[in-house]
């Protein structure tokens, strides 16, 4: 799933590559991913990209008095094309799920970007509305963790009264925007802190080192991301991943076994070592907690 260090690097791909343009048509090929109707999709049409931002996981685009709103959901991804085909997509079992072109440079061929989603979940979202605010999932997302109002003091305010483990509490977007479960997951490695932790025992110590693991694995994903190609983006965020997804594969700081604990629907990743004093967790494939 895209988190926030990829959105981010999306964000800054488009600004570069698309404001300035007019968007010419956006055509949906998958029934189900346009979540709004009034205005239509139509309406972005003939308006130009003026600016582009993130929301947490969100992507939006100002195209003249509206907004475009992108959600990738868990397997959903931009494709960026420099020369789009002529012919217009048609709906069908690909995965492309919306295509958008944008105005060309003179007489070259014109740019634009697909949407695409693996998979058959199919959650990926597109909104066209008036405000982002009108997007249900960006009216409820809680404080940016990078944003330059986001304290120590404001990570402490959060965890009073806080009941749950501590990485279902890193995975809520109403608490904080933009953290899924691998960032969730490299963030209490960099703290040396159990996923199962009760958020409300965190210490002032144990809320300083939250505080930076936080800040230090997102400026760092960041960074890394910058200036990759929208295509490269998912290999790049891989490659800097220090436990997730390395289930078996040694911890890079100590050496111990990476191990894994699955639910559900989803797994996480943790060094025993370095966030259980060597204990090792119980699988809970059976339970609902932290999903």
């Amino acid at each position: 799933m895209p988190e926030l260090p990829e959105v981010e690097a999306l964000r800054e791909f488009l600004d570069a590559h698309a404001v300035g343009r007019v968007l010419e048509r956006a055509q949906p090929t998958a029934v189900n991913v346009l979540k709004t109707y009034d205005p239509p999709l139509t309406a972005l049409e003939g308006g130009m990209v003026t600016a582009v931002a993130r929301h947490g996981k969100f992507l939006d685009l100002t195209v003249g008095d509206l907004h475009l709103g992108v959600y990738l959901a868990r397997a959903g991804w931009m494709r960026w094309q420099d020369a789009l085909p002529e012919a217009p997509p048609r709906p069908g079992k690909s995965p492309l799920a919306l295509r958008v072109r944008l105005s060309a440079d003179g007489d070259g061929p014109a740019p634009g970007f697909d949407l695409t989603e693996a998979g058959t979940q199919k959650r990926l979202a597109v909104y066209c509305v008036t405000a982002p605010a009108e997007v249900p999932g960006i009216a409820r997302l809680g404080p940016d963790p990078l944003a330059a109002d986001f304290t120590r003091e404001t990570l402490a305010g959060l965890l009073e009264g806080e009941r749950r483990q501590v990485k279902g509490f890193l995975r809520d977007q109403g608490v904080l925007a933009g953290i899924g479960n691998a960032y969730s997951d490299e963030i209490l490695h960099a703290a040396r802190m159990s996923p199962f932790k009760p958020a409300a025992r965190l210490d002032a110590e144990d809320t300083d080192r939250l505080y930076a693991a936080i800040q230090d694995t997102l400026r760092e994903a960041v960074e890394r991301s910058r200036g990759v190609a929208a295509g490269q983006l998912k290999k790049e965020k891989k490659s800097g991943l220090r436990v997730h997804g390395r289930t078996g594969e040694p911890c890079p700081v100590c050496g111990d076994t990476v191990r894994e604990v699955s639910f559900s629907d989803s797994s996480l990743q943790y060094c025993p070592t370095c966030q259980t004093g060597g204990k090792l967790l119980a699988d809970r494939r059976m339970s609902r907690l932290l999903k």
